[in-house]
């Protein structure tokens, strides 16, 4: 795997392990990051190897959200000319930054997120856009960018309300207030909360060694369905399934899993193929 300056990589057993690494500034997300995250996560499914992504974070917070030097760089948004102008650049970063998240839902592996302390704004937005989440019992959520005068724009008031009841997340949109893990377990948001951040990564890297070990032709099936039923009908959405398994399925791995059970031993599947850039060899 490359390099990144905000997040260190291991990729072992199938699990491809993501941490934010920069906790003497709360891990907060600069511009660096916003262009790593997706190239991080395009790595890792690209490559093949992993089955499942695990983000986590180091320090005594998950993230402190946006660093604001994002909007404030000249190349990125120029503050000055034209208005329409500028607004076109504005919408534009927007976007970028919300692509960037979105990567956590396109690729074709699921991604677990493990939660410390604060995750304040847009680390918010980038949880939500996770398969599933977990927490320590100290950590908080919070949509900051309420309490700086700002409407949240790169995710969270899209996706709280497909994970949280309608009614509190207008609540907690509205007011900025923080709400805590225990909270977030109530309302369904966090699968878990656990007592350690050690105790909270154990648990879930066990998660992950359990998704790893099943066909990841079948999970990534899984993910792309669940997806597209949250977006779509579920006439739609039963049709969708029906085109994609006359494609997908495939015997082979049910009878790996078949004679491996009957020999009480652990299912071997082949790896999903390697992505390769258009004509690449």
């Amino acid at each position: 795997m490359p390099a990144y300056e905000c997040f260190k990589v291991e990729t072992s057993n199938h699990i491809a392990h993501v941490q934010l690494c920069r906790p003497d500034a709360m891990n907060s997300m600069n511009k660096a990051f916003w262009v790593e995250l997706p190239q991080c996560l395009r790595d890792i499914e690209a490559a093949a190897e992993a089955r499942v992504i695990v983000i986590s974070s180091t320090g005594k917070h998950f993230s402190a959200g946006m660093d604001l030097a994002v909007f404030s760089d000249p190349k990125a948004l120029p503050m000055g000319g034209d208005p329409g102008r500028m607004g076109e650049a504005l919408r534009r970063l927007v976007l970028d930054l919300q692509n960037s998240l979105s990567a956590l839902e396109q690729v074709r592996i699921p991604v677990l997120a493990a939660i410390q302390g604060g995750c304040i704004g847009g680390a918010l937005d980038m949880v939500c856009a996770a398969d599933s989440r977990y927490c320590s019992a100290d950590a908080y959520f919070t949509i900051k960018e309420t309490e700086l005068g700002m409407t949240a724009d790169v995710g969270t008031l899209q996706r709280l309300p497909k994970l949280m009841p309608q009614g509190v997340v207008r609540e907690l949109a509205y007011t900025g207030r923080k709400f805590s893990a225990q909270e977030a377990k109530a309302l369904g948001f966090v699968n878990e909360v656990y007592e350690s951040q050690q105790a909270m990564l154990d648990g879930v890297m066990a998660i992950a060694a359990k998704i790893a070990a099943n066909s990841p032709l079948a999970v990534s099936g899984c993910k792309e369905m669940l997806n597209y039923s949250r977006d779509h009908s579920v006439d739609d959405s039963l049709k969708y399934m029906a085109t994609w398994q006359s494609g997908m399925f495939r015997p082979e791995d049910m009878l790996k899993t078949f004679q491996a059970k009957a020999q009480q031993q652990v299912a071997e599947y082949p790896p999903l193929r390697p992505l390769k850039g258009l004509f690449e060899e």
